[in-house]
C-alpha cells in the first residue's frame, strides 16, 4: 500500500508545480533561520522558529486541501490554507500542550520519588517513551481535519482511530518517510561537503581523539562566513525537494486509507400534477 501512495505522491508533485511553493517557503525559512542562528544566536532565532511554524501551517493546510480537491492553482493553496488554518493548527497545539504537561508530570513524579534530586536524563527518556506513541496515534490529525472537515478533538479522535485500524500501514508510512528524509539529507550532505571540501580538509588529518572533540561550533568556525551562506543554500535546496514530497505523500496516504467519501443521497418526496409539474412535499 505504501509504495503505491509514494508513486502517486511523486506523480502529483511532478504534475502540479504549485506544490513546490510550500517547499520553497520552507526552504527560505530554514535558510533564514540558519543565518540568524549564526548572526544573532539562539535567543532571537528561537522566537522566529515559532513564527516560521505558524507560517508553514498555512501552506501545510493548503497543500492538503489542494490534493484533496485535485486542483492545480496557487489560489487553491491560499484559499484552502486560510479555510483550514486553525483546524490544522489547534490540534497540534493541543498535542504540544499535552506532551509538555506529560514531561512536567514525569519530572515532578521523579523529583518526589528521588527525594529532591531529579535525574533529568531518566525523566526525559521516560517522557520520550510516552511521547512517541502519542505522536504516532495523533499524527494524522491535520489531514483528518482537512479531508473530513473535522474540528479539534474530532480530528484527534479520528487520527487515533484510523491509526489503530491501519497500524502496519502507518508504520510502513513512517519508515518510508524516514528513508526519504535520510536519502535527502545524505545527498545534500555530500553536496555540502564537496562545496566546502577546502575548508573541511583539515578534518581528514585529525586522529580519533581530535575528531571526537569536533563540535558544531568548531565546524561553523572552520567554514567561515562564506561557508555559512553555502550551507544556507544547501539547506534551502534540501528542504525544497523534501517538503513537497512528504506533504503530498501524507495527503495521498491518508486519502487512500479513508477511501473515497460516499455521497449522502437525500430522498425527496413529492408528486407530478396532471401537467407534468413536480411538487415537492
Amino acid at each position: 500500500m505504501v509504495l503505491k501512495e509514494l508513486q502517486e505522491a511523486v506523480r502529483v508533485v511532478g504534475q502540479t508545480p504549485v506544490l513546490w511553493i510550500p517547499g520553497i517557503v520552507a526552504g527560505l525559512l530554514g535558510a533564514v533561520l540558519w543565518i540568524l542562528l549564526n548572526l544573532s544566536g539562539t535567543f532571537f532565532t528561537g522566537r522566529l522558529v515559532i513564527i516560521a511554524g505558524l507560517v508553514m501551517v498555512l501552506f501545510v493546510a493548503g497543500t492538503f486541501g489542494l490534493v484533496k480537491k485535485n486542483e492545480t492553482g496557487a489560489g487553491t493553496i491560499v484559499r484552502e490554507g486560510a479555510r483550514y488554518y486553525f483546524r490544522v493548527l489547534l490540534p497540534w497545539l493541543v498535542i504540544v500542550f499535552v506532551l509538555m504537561l506529560v514531561f512536567v508530570v514525569i519530572t515532578v513524579v521523579t523529583l518526589l520519588l528521588t527525594g529532591g534530586s531529579t535525574d533529568y536524563e531518566a525523566a526525559g527518556l521516560l517522557a520520550v517513551f510516552v511521547m512517541i506513541p502519542s505522536l504516532f496515534l495523533t499524527f494524522f490529525c491535520d489531514t483528518a481535519a482537512v479531508y473530513e472537515d473535522l474540528r479539534v478533538f474530532a480530528s484527534l479522535r479520528r487520527s487515533i482511530g484510523i491509526v489503530a485500524s491501519h497500524t502496519w500501514e502507518v508504520l510502513g508510512f513512517f519508515v518510508t518517510c524516514c528513508v526519504i528524509s535520510f536519502l535527502d539529507c545524505f545527498v545534500f550532505a555530500i553536496i555540502w561537503e564537496g562545496l566546502l571540501f577546502d575548508k573541511l580538509e583539515p578534518l581528514t588529518h585529525y586522529n580519533e581523539t581530535q575528531f571526537a572533540a569536533v563540535s558544531p561550533q568548531l565546524l561553523v568556525t572552520m567554514i567561515g562566513p562564506d561557508g555559512m551562506w553555502v550551507t544556507a543554500a544547501v539547506i534551502f535546496l534540501g528542504v525544497v525537494f523534501l517538503v513537497p514530497l512528504l506533504l503530498a505523500f501524507k495527503a495521498c496516504f491518508y486519502r487512500n486509507m479513508i477511501g473515497s467519501p460516499t455521497a449522502t443521497v437525500q430522498q425527496v418526496t413529492g408528486e407530478f400534477d396532471s401537467k407534468g409539474r413536480w411538487y415537492k412535499y
